[in-house]
């Protein structure tokens, strides 16, 4: 399909990031968005994915020129800590010596949170991550509004950003999994929580955090250390050590040990859920969740208020950190 009309193509905008003015760029923004909107009603996926890559050059430009970032910090992905494990880009994942770009907005530190973590997590364990791998902190009052703002600004103008911070799905009613959040970009079966994946959730989100750290040059932060310990106190072989303090690189290996006893038969279930969703919910119930309700195949129906075991089970350092 060609390019949607009155979108520029990247060559006419080449050099935009370095102009003073960020009206013509804003105006730009404007434009994709749109034609991103476009390019998914018309199901060129293709398309949409070009236009949102472009979208989010054009917004990083439109920070550079408003905000003042350091494009050594923020704009270049060899700088500003591009992190891609399981098949993710970490936008601004810090690597050792780097700091990410001044005054982000609390849904890109979110989103940054999420990405490093790799799967639904409790607005808790989240600020955590964040303070712990990133300067700054995520406030907490502004998280427990912010899954309703993304479902409103995704209502009003689908698919116009190139992400959202969506909800998780239970397994069984495909309804909203209680303080869990992921991201809309997530694959639907990482997005989807049945009974065993506050288990398998929160042993990936110990490996990635692992890794993440053993990547780092010189020993861990004690904030950093500290987090680790959380997760490798409840997972057999993880604490070798000093009681508060982990070896990332053997939390690492005893957390991909016990995730591969778990991994198989929650990639079954997840599966399966995804799938109904797929034929059962629209784009917005598949981000956000439908209303609640038995979904056939999925069990026994249960009495109205009852919550579903994927909903209520609950994992020491992830789904029981949600804010009460």
């Amino acid at each position: 399909m060609p390019r949607p009309p009155g979108v520029p193509t990247p060559d006419e905008h080449r050099g935009v990031a370095g102009r003073s003015h960020g009206g013509e760029t804003e105006a730009r923004i404007t434009e994709l968005r749109a034609a991103v909107r476009r390019a998914m009603a018309a199901g060129d996926r293709r398309t949409a994915r070009e236009l949102r890559a472009e979208l989010r050059e054009a917004e990083q430009a439109w920070d550079d020129a408003v905000l003042g970032g350091d494009p050594q910090t923020s704009g270049d992905p060899q700088t500003s800590g591009d992190l891609r494990t399981g098949g993710d880009a970490g936008r601004g994942l810090p690597r050792a010596g780097r700091t990410p770009a001044p005054l982000l907005p609390v849904r890109e530190r979110v989103h940054q949170a999420l990405t490093l973590i790799g799967a639904p997590a409790a607005p808790k364990l989240i600020g955590s991550v964040y303070a712990a791998f990133f300067p700054g902190e995520i406030p907490s009052a502004r998280l427990t509004s912010l899954r309703r703002d993304e479902e409103r600004s995704f209502r009003t103008a689908p698919h116009a950003r190139p992400y959202y911070l969506c909800a998780a799905l239970t397994a069984d009613l495909l309804a909203p999994a209680r303080g869990l959040l992921a991201v809309s970009t997530w694959p639907l079966q990482r997005r989807i929580v049945g009974p065993l994946s506050p288990r398998t959730d929160f042993l990936t989100a110990a490996a990635r955090l692992a890794e993440h750290a053993a990547a780092g040059h010189g020993t861990p932060s004690p904030a950093v250390q500290r987090l680790l310990w959380r997760f490798a106190s409840t997972i057999p072989g993880a604490a070798t050590g000093t009681v508060g303090t982990a070896d990332p690189a053997v939390l690492a290996e005893a957390a991909r040990a016990e995730l591969d006893v778990h991994r198989e038969a929650d990639r079954r279930r997840r599966g399966s859920a995804a799938r109904r969703a797929r034929d059962r919910l629209d784009d917005a119930e598949r981000l956000f969740g439908g209303r609640l309700r038995t979904v056939r195949g999925s069990g026994s129906a249960r009495r109205p208020g009852r919550r579903s075991a994927s909903s209520s089970a609950t994992s020491p350092a992830i789904s029981g950190e949600t804010d009460r």
